[in-house]
């Protein structure tokens, strides 16, 4: 039997106390609801997950590079705060050839005016924002359509 394709989902800042952090803005979901819920829908899908989330930049980076080099499909990322401040994750993004998803549970663009310059974004090759959790499964829907 093939292997079904690999998608990684990476998870920066902040993003493991989802649930109990500014639920107004980030929802009641914890991270690990919302992975529960992808892992499901990848069932559906026919792919694999690999589902990670750091509070350091670096992480995310090499997490980024190894999936290149394990053939993913595609990233999903929820760079967090880095989306508008790391130059790296962007380069680093523009640098391995997969297809990068970028999801956010609000709109950063109807938040303070620092949130509405995304560098991350810019080498992506989606955004999906202000979802709430169904972003993530937006994104890996379309993550497993390429």
């Amino acid at each position: 039997m093939a292997t079904p394709p690999l998608i990684f989902v990476l998870n920066g800042p902040n993003l493991n106390l989802l649930g109990t952090r500014e639920p107004e803005i980030y929802g009641s979901a914890t991270l690990d609801d919302i992975s529960a819920t992808m892992v499901e829908q990848a069932d559906k899908l026919a792919v694999e997950l690999d589902i990670r989330q750091s509070n350091h930049e670096g992480h995310l980076i090499d997490w980024l590079h190894e999936a290149r080099a394990r053939g993913a499909k595609a990233v999903i990322i929820n760079p967090g705060g880095y989306s508008h401040t790391s130059v790296a994750l962007h380069d680093a993004i523009k640098a391995i050839g997969t297809p990068v998803i970028e999801v956010h549970l609000s709109d950063p663009e109807t938040r303070e005016s620092f949130r509405h310059i995304d560098l991350v974004a810019q080498a992506a090759m989606q955004v999906i924002k202000g979802q709430g959790a169904e972003g993530y499964l937006l994104a890996l829907d379309a993550a497993a359509r390429l």
